[in-house]
């Protein structure tokens, strides 16, 4: 067997457990949810993030372009959202404060983030992260599954409290992450403007960012990221039953992928091999926590002496 032979296996296998896992989280969101034609809303919401970035990645493979992977993903959160609004509606049940907090706080998120992202790849013209593996199908398919594996892991907790049978009266619990909520997404907003204020200055061409909420947080978007979906998973919580609670991985989730996987390390290792010689970056990285701010521990130094 050749070594092509072999990764595409692996990747195969990779698609199959992407959907095994997603198979799980809907069945453990479809327990206490309530049915539209004995169906579980968040069985019908579940799949819909898979079925969006399948069908989208046709034409991204016949036409070789990225452009519209996080699209795909802001589109996929608010259909996921507006289809579990629409079922709850149609079977003549109001939604209660909750649901419509909840509702609200990923609606704003995406339609933020989805057009942020858009934007920014478009100016870019190409996004690093698929030069490679978008001339590769299989490859290419497993990024998008990966990518529907993410809508519904992520948004898993305030679908389960949409669709939930069990309603609960908000409480201090609420406004508290309503109010964690609302100071992630104040982070994120700010540290991308910043961000992008920043590069859009050429006097900055090739140097990096180390003002604003930078000079506190080497990735302070990322802390708004984990800031956000920690207030919905908590304002989902309440409202959650039995194996609906498995839906609540969704904050942690979200920490794995941005502190271990495909955010803070990747970005961490372009910077070490664009400035890692610099000892301005190298101060930089000494004093400035990786996430949390005044929150520094030890730094191990990665870059070549």
């Amino acid at each position: 067997m050749t070594e092509k032979q072999q990764s595409n296996i692996r990747t195969v296998l990779a698609i199959a457990l992407c959907v095994v896992l997603a198979a799980l989280v809907i069945l453990s969101g479809s327990k206490h949810s309530v049915r539209i034609h004995n169906i579980p809303v968040f069985a019908l919401a579940g799949v819909l993030p898979f079925l969006l970035h399948w069908l989208m990645f046709l034409p991204a493979y016949a036409f070789q372009t990225e452009h519209y992977f996080d699209l795909t993903g802001a589109v996929s959160f608010i259909a996921a959202i507006l289809l579990g609004n629409w079922a709850i509606t149609s079977m003549a049940l109001t939604p209660g404060m909750r649901t419509q907090l909840l509702s609200l706080m990923v609606l704003t998120w995406a339609l933020r983030l989805g057009s942020f992202l858009f934007l920014r790849v478009k100016r870019a013209g190409e996004d690093r992260r698929f030069r490679d593996i978008k001339q590769r199908p299989l490859r290419f398919l497993l990024t998008w599954t990966l990518g529907g594996l993410w809508v519904l892991i992520t948004v898993a907790p305030a679908l389960a409290a949409i669709s939930s049978s069990h309603s609960v009266p908000m409480g201090p619990l609420a406004y508290a992450a309503l109010a964690l909520w609302g100071i992630g997404l104040m982070l994120e907003v700010v540290a991308d403007r910043q961000k992008s204020a920043f590069r859009a200055n050429p006097d900055n061409r090739r140097r990096f960012i180390h003002t604003g909420l930078w000079a506190l947080s080497r990735h302070p978007n990322y802390l708004g990221e984990i800031m956000l979906w920690l207030g919905v998973a908590l304002l989902a919580a309440p409202a959650l039953q039995g194996w609906q609670y498995g839906t609540l991985i969704s904050p942690f989730f979200v920490i794995l992928l941005l502190c271990k996987v495909s955010g803070i390390p990747l970005l961490e290792a372009r910077a070490e091999q664009t400035w890692g010689h610099d000892p301005e970056y190298r101060r930089y990285v000494q004093q400035t926590p990786v996430l949390i701010p005044f929150l520094r521990g030890r730094h191990r130094e990665n870059h070549q002496e």
